[in-house]
């Protein structure tokens, strides 16, 4: 935990003439980004693996087919035809679980009374939502602060949405087929699932505020990131007008 406090500590310090009194959000801000920057080659394997497994969608349709009636022999095939192409299906998981525990050990960092003393602007960064709703309302100094990440979190929550809903379109091969076990909940799963890059909203108006500009800025970069990785896929051209 004090390799982290330091951490941020000595960006602020570098920062400060540059950013004075919003130094220290500016150091979270780019020790997010450190962090993020450390795990993209891994999203960058993970980006690969999600192309391969689009290309070998057909291969795995005509599979579900062909053993549809054993399941046993169905992943046995599954899995040599993964082994074959190279793909993991666990690779997309790894840059989300490497950094949760960054996040957790910087949410405490922020919980833990060190962003004391410390503000962005006129919003206490160890503070909450609720705190700047009852210290000036919604378009209160700080309030006005909060709405400023809600916007940006809303603007890439949209994009990421349409985004997933344009891939899944483009992409139906990869449903679960119905006579598979558990299809009805994968259904299920797939058709909210883009409704959940709304939930950073709540979480920002739920942590402290030094853990919302991590959250703000890892989310940001997620968006960036994937429209660069993906942008030879199908995708990524057809939202280029919206973008």
């Amino acid at each position: 935990m004090s390799v982290f406090a330091s951490l941020v500590e000595q960006l602020a310090d570098l920062l400060h003439p540059l950013f004075a009194g919003a130094s220290t959000a500016a150091a979270i801000v780019a020790f997010t980004m450190a962090v993020r920057l450390a795990v993209h080659p891994l999203s960058r394997a993970a980006a690969r693996g999600q192309k391969a497994r689009v290309r070998i969608a057909p291969q795995l349709a005509e599979l579900r087919k062909k053993h549809a009636k054993n399941p046993e022999r169905l992943q046995k095939a599954v899995m040599e035809l993964h082994a074959k192409e190279k793909v993991s299906p666990l690779a997309g998981c790894l840059p989300s679980l490497l950094q949760a525990p960054a996040f957790f050990l910087m949410f405490h960092l922020f919980s833990s009374g060190r962003m004391a003393g410390h503000s962005l602007l006129a919003a206490p960064l160890g503070g909450h939502y609720a705190d700047a709703l009852g210290n000036g309302g919604v378009f209160g100094p700080a309030g006005r602060v909060y709405l400023v990440l809600f916007a940006i979190v809303a603007v890439v929550a949209t994009y990421t949405y349409l985004r997933t809903r344009k891939q899944q379109a483009l992409n139906p091969v990869q449903a679960v087929p119905a006579d598979q076990p558990g299809a009805g909940a994968m259904a299920a799963m797939t058709k909210y699932l883009p409704l959940l890059s709304f939930a950073t909203l709540i979480s920002v108006a739920a942590v402290p505020l030094a853990a919302a500009l991590y959250l703000v800025t890892s989310t940001t970069w997620t968006a960036v990131e994937r429209a660069f990785l993906y942008r030879d896929m199908p995708v990524a051209g057809a939202l280029a007008p919206a973008a």
